[in-house]
């Protein structure tokens, strides 16, 4: 794992992949520190990351569009997958390379607030910025580990960037889907059923076995029925439920108080190992192709 981190690290700043990145986020984040920190005279820092979110959604995908999808256009994936490496490693050695990319980048940004520490009269509340930091850096990781699972469907860096913006397209407008969407119990039931057909694609084009995937279809459509049977106030409101839970920006805003809940630290590295997990599972599947 740590040859593959230290070779993909290097890769970064040998192309001008890791300098538009570290380059293009340090200008917006200078851009926001400026506007609303230097020139209004406001000491909080946090406000400034909180800003910054949205840019996740331009240079993530430029961060992670070359992970896998390069080793597959220039075929030397099946030497990875070949090698005494475990497949685990090699991912894990490709995630933590662009996670050390984007450190690299925080470390920087940290300049801002010591910059304004020479002017603010009454001190920074550096425990509320190093909470900040935190949620930023954990939200940021989550971000990329979904980048790099949209790296392995493809060979091309541009559809998997296009991908990968997509979903954190997605992801980023889920708060403001979850307010529209009806709340009654059919709804709720006709959302859970796609979920479940969802489920059963997922489990067939993973295995290629339709028994399995028979026999998820035939546990979600009876766990659905059930639930719809005897416990059908658990259908109201459902969907915005479900589309909450995956809401990655909601859970920042604790962080961007200086507030450090252990739910949404735990909810962060789930969802990271979660997408690290489906990443090392497509890789897997390739390997028996």
């Amino acid at each position: 794992m740590l040859a593959v981190f230290r070779r993909e690290l290097r890769a970064y700043f040998a192309s001008p992949i890791g300098f538009v990145f570290v380059g293009f986020f340090i200008l917006i984040a200078g851009v926001f520190f400026a506007i609303s920190n230097l020139l209004s005279g406001n000491p909080n820092f946090t406000g400034v990351l909180s800003s910054l979110t949205f840019v996740f959604l331009f240079l993530v995908p430029i961060l992670t569009m070359r992970l896998l999808t390069e080793e597959m256009r220039q075929k030397t994936d099946q030497l990875l997958i070949t090698s005494p490496l475990s497949i685990t490693g090699i991912v894990m050695g490709k995630y933590l390379a662009a996670v050390g990319v984007f450190v690299i980048t925080l470390l920087i940004t940290v300049l801002f607030p010591v910059i304004m520490s020479f002017y603010a009269l009454l001190g920074l509340g550096w425990w509320e910025i190093l909470g900040g930091y935190i949620g930023f850096l954990l939200m940021g990781c989550a971000f990329i580990s979904v980048g790099l699972f949209f790296s392995s469907l493809t060979d091309n860096q541009l559809i998997a960037a296009m991908y990968t913006f997509a979903a954190l397209l997605v992801i980023w407008i889920l708060d403001f889907i979850a307010q529209s969407v009806p709340a009654d119990a059919v709804s709720g039931l006709v959302f859970l059923a796609l979920l479940g057909a969802c489920l059963v694609a997922l489990v067939y084009f993973s295995t290629r076995n339709v028994a399995a995937a028979a026999v998820t279809f035939v546990l979600a459509a009876a766990a659905v029925v059930l639930l719809f049977v005897f416990a059908r106030p658990f259908f109201s409101g459902l969907i915005a439920k479900i589309l909450g839970w995956f809401s990655l920006v909601k859970r920042y805003g604790d962080f961007s108080l200086g507030l450090l809940s252990l739910s949404p630290i735990v909810y962060y590295i789930s969802f990271s190992g979660a997408f690290v997990f489906l990443t090392i599972r497509m890789i897997e599947k390739r390997r028996w192709v």
